[in-house]
């Protein structure tokens, strides 16, 4: 368990570190979780000269909530510190700066992949794989290392597919031993669904759309969450002990309280608090 929560740590967006690579690289559309169009490898105008951004406490308020259940899963100072040596876009020639920003998303697929891996070797139930999971991690790792012309020449489309063979046999393993019926809700447009209370023990809800549900209440120990869309889902006194795969964004695009009972691998995002004290 130390290893997991230190592998964690790392897997985790270090701004400090990073040169506004997220702010820079990704393109956002104007729309309720972005107050302006900006298209990819410009700065956003909110990004200071020191890469840190000037509404950072006031990022929801000022229309930019999208950026507030956004993380890197790390990739952003592996390519600023180490692809790059520690080189700042600002400074060198545009066509660096291009590599660097085409450099970002393509790492940041593969850190998720290092955390969802880290969280599987996690599970004791998926033990029968823990080798071939150990073996996919140093492969993911050694890739994430690559240089920029290797980086950009890479199929993440063709590795993610191979890691999701595993992740999708640690999961039947995962809820193998969970009583009763689990329910496959794999992919389900559950959008604004009514499952206050519901007995989702053990269900794979792996790329559900569950976008303003209402799992007040409901009971969601051990569910698979990979993928699952919780953008302002009521997750208000669930029950999400033991979930797997659930990420910190996929989270803080939630609502709950402090009544919602989390796995260890996140934390409770700090605006359910400050919803409570309004």
């Amino acid at each position: 368990m130390p290893e997991q929560i230190s592998e964690r740590a790392r897997l985790s967006g270090d701004c400090a570190r990073c040169f506004g690579l997220c702010c820079v690289a990704l393109p956002f559309t104007a729309s309720a979780d972005f107050a302006v169009d900006k298209p990819a490898g410009k700065p956003c105008g909110n990004l200071g000269g020191d890469h840190r951004c000037g509404i950072h406490t006031e990022l929801r308020q000022k229309g930019f909530g999208g950026c507030t259940v956004y993380d890197c899963f790390g990739a952003g100072q592996k390519v600023s510190q180490v692809t790059f040596g520690g080189q700042d876009w600002r400074g060198g020639s545009q066509e660096d700066a291009s590599r660097m920003f085409d450099a970002f998303p393509v790492v940041r697929q593969l850190h998720e992949l290092l955390w969802y891996l880290t969280e599987a070797l996690g599970l004791a139930a998926a033990r029968p794989v823990h080798a071939a999971l150990r073996a996919a991690l140093r492969e993911t790792e050694q890739l994430s290392l690559g240089t920029p012309e290797e980086l950009a020449a890479l199929d993440v489309a063709a590795h993610r597919q191979e890691v999701n063979v595993l992740l999708l046999r640690t999961s039947e393993l995962a809820r193998a031993g969970v009583r009763g019926r689990k329910k496959d809700r794999r992919g389900a447009d559950l959008m604004g669904a009514r499952l206050r209370g519901a007995d989702l023990r053990g269900a794979s809800l792996r790329g559900a759309y569950l976008i303003a549900a209402d799992l007040t209440g409901a009971d969601l120990r051990d569910a698979d969450l990979i993928g699952a869309d919780l953008r302002n889902a009521d997750l208000r006194d669930a029950d999400l002990t033991g979930a797997f795969f659930l990420t910190q964004p996929q989270l803080d695009a939630a609502r709950g309280n402090a009544g919602t009972r989390l796995p260890v691998s996140v934390t409770r995002p700090v605006h359910w608090t400050a919803a409570a004290a309004l």
